[in-house]
């Protein structure tokens, strides 16, 4: 058996970075006999390019998993960025619908006080245009004196500012005036609007 090179022993013992086991491995002896030398001689382990490469091995693990966070991060971000455009680009369409339904309802206020401003020019134009049929009826002129006569008009401020009454809590929903919103603006204005065009 050849005799154990114990400077090199000694060397990657002091060196630290191979396990006793592994040295004694590669030296064809037992680790306790390395153990027994170094007990006898003093030797001292460096332990520096151990911890060296333990700190390089948490660090790169670290940078990893800071990525990894960044990236989810990141991620996350875009996402609710994509959806909020998304609702914010819906309420602006809400808003613009609510504004031009309130834009026709006042127009409708604007014909119905100009009709009651002059109620008795309009009866006249009604007896100037009447065309009697052999029965002495003019059903289209009875028509028109039924629209203009007070039982409509008083129904037409009624539907009008019901009407009104809704899209102005629709707009305060769509404009967060209202800190506690009921039901979905969109249904409602649909809903106002088939009701509208259903006692027209």
């Amino acid at each position: 058996m050849t005799k154990p090179d114990w400077e090199a022993i000694e060397s990657a013992y002091r060196a630290g970075v191979l396990s006793v086991r592994e040295i004694a491995s590669k030296n064809n002896i037992t680790h306790g006999a390395i153990n027994k030398r170094a007990k006898r001689d003093g030797w001292t382990r460096d332990l520096s390019a151990k911890i060296k490469s333990k700190a390089d091995s948490l660090v790169s693990k670290r940078e990893v998993s800071s990525q990894v966070s960044t990236e989810k991060t990141l991620n996350e971000r875009i996402l609710i960025e994509a959806n909020a455009e998304v609702i914010a680009n819906v309420r602006m369409e809400h808003r613009g619908d609510i504004r031009k339904a309130r834009n026709i309802v006042n127009n409708l206020f604007d014909e119905l006080e100009a009709e009651c401003n002059d109620v008795e020019a309009l009866r006249n134009l009604g007896a100037i245009l009447r065309e009697p049929d052999q029965n002495d009826r003019d059903k289209l002129n009875d028509i028109y004196n039924a629209i203009i006569s007070m039982p409509e008009r008083v129904k037409s401020v009624k539907a009008l500012s019901e009407a009104l009454k809704n899209l102005i809590g629709l707009e305060r929903q769509a404009y967060n005036i209202d800190d506690k919103p009921s039901g979905n603006s969109t249904d409602q204005l649909s809903d106002l609007m088939d009701k509208l065009s259903q006692e027209a």
